[in-house]
């Protein structure tokens, strides 16, 4: 029976950013991975013979800067240049947006890139205050420390020092949604478009749902390539981002078991002893930390006694299907997309015509439908890295709304129709691209679910819903990365502060359970 330090459950980015955090102070610490390789969700994988893409994830737009720093990634086995944003218009032509999150504009009218860009400033501020919460673990009634009233205090300040007009658009905007913000700013449908999807994408709200500007707040908090709104498409795809984790993490001194799943968490009154393996092994740790679902750990893993009749039944409550399937086609050619240069093909591609688009494709499923007239985010990872695909071939990658996961007709039935909606779509944008699929994958929350180990297919881990936010994440009984368990600690993406490719939730948690232990 080896007994370690600690014990991280799950192999995903956030498991491997705690697994190598813990072990810089200088615990033993083993990650347990139930998949053949790291990185959850964020995995490159061939979906076809000879074509390969990332499994969920496809671009990195908010991996924390401290993460990089704290945990010396190797940045060079994965970036590469700042995409631009392309919205699709079969009849106007694309605008794009270049620059993190359109510093400036082409295929819109100056006026309207004038008023774009003040919609920017507003947000931007208004996010980089509620950014200032990611990094840190949400305060708790009762329980906040003196550095945390002060970080509070910091953050009035900084938004009294705005002035009084600032601090009452604040106020007014934060629950609003994102449709009516669009309005009040903008004039060109694509725009309004783009910032009601990238609002509500991965979440199970239309555009005109109320606090749906808070995703987009979430969305412009992100960093990427030193800039908040920046984005990028990996070299390698996901699976470099990973392999850059497992790197530094291995060199910190982690071990890192694969095909390792964990069947139970062992506990005694009230405390931590280890885990059980699968296979039956037992590995003793008093430290326990759960990068997978934490519904999941807690229902499954924990023993029943363990969690009270409140807590389990605040957990049944928590909501985690997901609303987003993904898309890869491996095709023969590049696709050519209209009024699009082949430098702008590189970047994100969106098919998102107005607000009412959005909205209209979010309504079916409400009622347990797909969206026959789908929005979707496109990537074309094969034009950063050829690798990707055969010589001549292309890989597509999409990520499409709106699917859910309890799909009223059953996805046996309805994922034939769901694809054939999407390829009609595409054909919009991209004349003849069917003619050039080779292969095709299209995973529903349920294969996501299955695949990925996620519950629900909800690649967040939970809803980014304001009563699923901050102290109630994954809900208020075991916020803040505790629980009830001496020794067990939450890091996935249903913890604090949310689901993106940003390593917070194992970051915060690492640095929670440190200040803890040197208490």
């Amino acid at each position: 029976m080896k007994s370690f330090d600690a014990i991280i459950i799950g192999g995903g980015h956030n498991g491997l950013v705690a697994a190598g955090l813990l072990a810089k102070a200088g615990r033993q610490v083993v990650v347990l991975e139930a998949s053949d390789a790291v990185g959850g969700g964020a995995r490159t994988r061939e979906f076809h013979p000879g074509y390969r893409t990332s499994g969920l994830a496809h671009i990195v737009n908010r991996l924390a800067p401290e993460v990089i720093s704290e945990l010396g990634l190797d940045t060079s086995l994965f970036t590469s240049d700042m995409a631009a944003t392309v919205v699709l218009d079969a009849e106007k032509g694309p605008a794009v947006l270049r620059g993190a999150y359109g510093e400036s504009l082409d295929g819109v009218s100056p006026s309207e890139a004038e008023a774009f860009a003040k919609m920017r400033s507003k947000l931007m501020m208004q996010a980089g205050i509620l950014g200032r919460f990611l990094g840190k673990r949400p305060p708790r009634p009762g329980e906040t420390s003196l550095g945390e009233f002060f970080d509070l205090g910091m953050t009035g300040l900084s938004l009294v020092g705005k002035g009084r007009d600032e601090a009452r658009d604040f106020a007014r905007m934060a629950l609003m949604n994102v449709a009516d913000i669009a309005d009040e700013y903008l004039g060109d449908s694509r725009l309004k478009a783009l910032v009601a999807f990238d609002a509500v994408l991965g979440i199970h709200l239309g555009p005109r749902s109320p606090t749906s500007l808070l995703g987009l707040y979430y969305r412009l908090t992100g960093t990427a390539l030193g800039a908040k709104g920046g984005q990028f498409l990996p070299r390698g795809g996901m699976g470099s981002l990973a392999q850059a984790l497992e790197q530094a993490a291995r060199k910190h001194g982690v071990e890192i078991r694969l095909e390792t799943p964990v069947s139970r968490i062992l506990s005694e009154r009230g405390k931590v002893q280890g885990v059980v393996l699968a296979g039956g092994e037992e590995l003793r740790a008093a430290l326990v930390v759960s990068a997978i679902h934490p519904v999941a750990t807690l229902r499954n893993l924990v023993a029943p006694g363990e969690v009270d009749t409140h807590l389990s039944m605040s957990l049944k409550h928590v909501r985690s299907k997901g609303d987003a399937a993904k898309l890869h086609l491996a095709l023969s050619k590049v696709p050519q997309f209209k009024g699009v240069s082949a430098a702008d093909l590189r970047g994100r591609l969106v098919i998102a015509r107005s607000v009412r688009h959005v909205e209209e494709a979010f309504n079916p499923s409400k009622y347990g439908e797909f969206s026959s007239d789908p929005v979707m985010e496109i990537t074309i990872p094969s034009l950063v890295d050829t690798s990707f695909a055969p010589a001549g071939g292309a890989v597509l990658s999409a990520v499409v709304q709106y699917a859910p996961y309890d799909l009223r007709e059953g996805w046996e039935v309805g994922k034939p129709k769901f694809l054939g909606a999407i390829m009609a779509s595409l054909e919009q944008y991209a004349p003849g691209i069917g003619e050039s699929v080779v292969g095709s994958e299209l995973l529903t929350p349920v294969d996501i679910e299955r695949q990925f180990h996620m519950p629900g297919g909800h690649w967040h881990h939970g809803e980014l819903q304001v009563d699923q936010l901050l102290l109630n994440r994954p809900t208020f009984g075991v916020s803040g990365y505790d629980t009830p368990l001496e020794g067990l600690y939450l890091a996935s993406a249903g913890s604090h502060p949310g689901g993106g490719i940003s390593g917070l939730p194992g970051r915060n948690a690492a640095r929670h359970i440190l200040s803890r232990r040197a208490a």
